[in-house]
């Protein structure tokens, strides 16, 4: 693959806020996960689990990830992936704790990212969704336990009339420094 390809494909991707409403396959959601799922991890430790969620069982994930006005768009999404932390392995835990960093956090931020590139690669649009009901989101995904689910990925399609924005970013001088 080419750098110019990858880059196009970080330059195009971007939070979809309006869906068409289509369905997407669980064929496709399956590949996008499988994809993501090879993001690497502190000492491979894979502190996480996706949930997809297809069909009629979006309705009452978007009501999760809706409130005050946050999220109407969601109701339009023809999937979610929702980003379930999990257990980290031994010595993940204890390099995180000798050097005072959240490594299952950095690792699910990775997993994201992976996550809507794979989608963006595979002609989904996706938005990152911060906004949740945690313990609402757990009932309607099933899950029993008291796992934390930092974020929810909407998967779509994009509406036609949802052009790519240009990037507005920070210049290079606040955001790089490279050392010789």
């Amino acid at each position: 693959m080419d750098i110019r390809e990858i880059e196009q494909l970080y330059l195009h991707r971007q939070s979809c806020r309006a869906f068409d409403g289509r369905d997407v396959s669980e064929e496709l959601v399956r590949k996008v996960c499988s994809l993501a799922l090879l993001a690497p991890s502190a000492c491979n430790a894979q502190p996480w689990k996706l949930v997809a969620v297809l069909g009629d069982r979006r309705r009452p994930v978007a009501a999760c990830v809706q409130g005050l006005g946050m999220n109407k768009f969601a109701s339009d999404a023809g999937a979610f992936v929702a980003v379930c932390e999990g257990k980290s392995n031994l010595t993940a835990k204890l390099g995180g704790r000798m050097k005072d960093t959240d490594f299952t956090a950095n690792d699910l931020g990775i997993l994201t990212a992976h996550l809507v590139l794979a989608a963006e690669g595979a002609g989904l649009a996706s938005c990152i969704l911060g906004w949740r009901s945690e313990e609402k989101l757990r009932a309607a995904l099933g899950i029993m336990e008291k796992v934390r689910i930092p974020v929810v990925v909407a998967l779509g399609y994009a509406k036609e009339d949802d052009p790519i924005r240009p990037k507005k970013r920070k210049p290079y001088e606040e955001t790089l420094t490279i050392l010789q």
